[in-house]
C-alpha cells in the first residue's frame, strides 16, 4: 500500500510525496523543506486522522528503539525485525480510522530504508523534524 507518486485520491487528499527521503544521501533539505512538504500532505486530512497524540505514540517509539540502537549498536540486527514492526502498527492504526493513507506511506517509505544503525538515527532524525512542522500544521488533536 504504497503512494509513493503525486496525485489525488477518492477523497481528494492528495498523496503524499515521498521524493527526496533518502536516509543514505542526507541532503540539506531532508529534516527541513522535505520534512515540512511531508508534514503538510499528512496534515491536510483534517479530519479525525493523523490526531497529533496518535503521530506522537509512532515517534516515542522511533526515539525508543533509535535509543537502544544507539545504546547497543552491535544488537542492530536483533532489533531490526521489531523496528519493522511499526507498520505493522501503523497498518492496525490505520486500520481503526486513526491514521490514513499519507502516514502510514510515509512510515512505511521511512522503514524501507533503515538498514544500519546510521539510517535509524536519520530515521529518528527525520520523524522528529517532520514532528516539528507537523505541530506548526496541526496544533491540536
Amino acid at each position: 500500500m504504497s503512494y509513493q507518486h503525486k496525485g489525488r485520491r477518492q477523497n481528494d487528499t492528495p498523496r503524499i510525496d515521498t521524493s527526496g527521503i533518502n536516509f543514505s544521501e542526507i541532503t540539506k533539505e531532508l529534516f527541513d523543506s522535505i520534512a515540512e512538504r511531508c508534514a503538510k500532505s499528512v496534515a491536510a486530512a483534517k479530519s479525525k486522522h493523523n490526531k497529533p497524540t496518535q503521530l506522537r505514540r509512532f515517534y516515542d517509539e522511533v526515539v525508543m528503539w533509535e535509543n537502544k540502537v544507539n545504546t547497543y549498536p552491535d544488537k542492530f540486527s536483533e532489533y531490526l525485525p521489531f523496528i519493522r514492526m511499526l507498520n505493522a502498527k501503523v497498518a492496525y492504526a490505520k486500520g481503526r480510522d486513526l491514521v490514513d493513507d499519507n502516514y502510514v506511506t510515509l512510515l512505511s517509505h521511512c522503514l524501507s530504508q533503515v538498514n544500519t544503525a546510521q539510517d535509524m538515527r536519520v530515521f529518528k532524525l527525520f520523524i522528529e523534524a517532520f514532528m516539528g512542522f507537523y505541530k506548526v500544521e496541526r496544533p491540536s488533536g
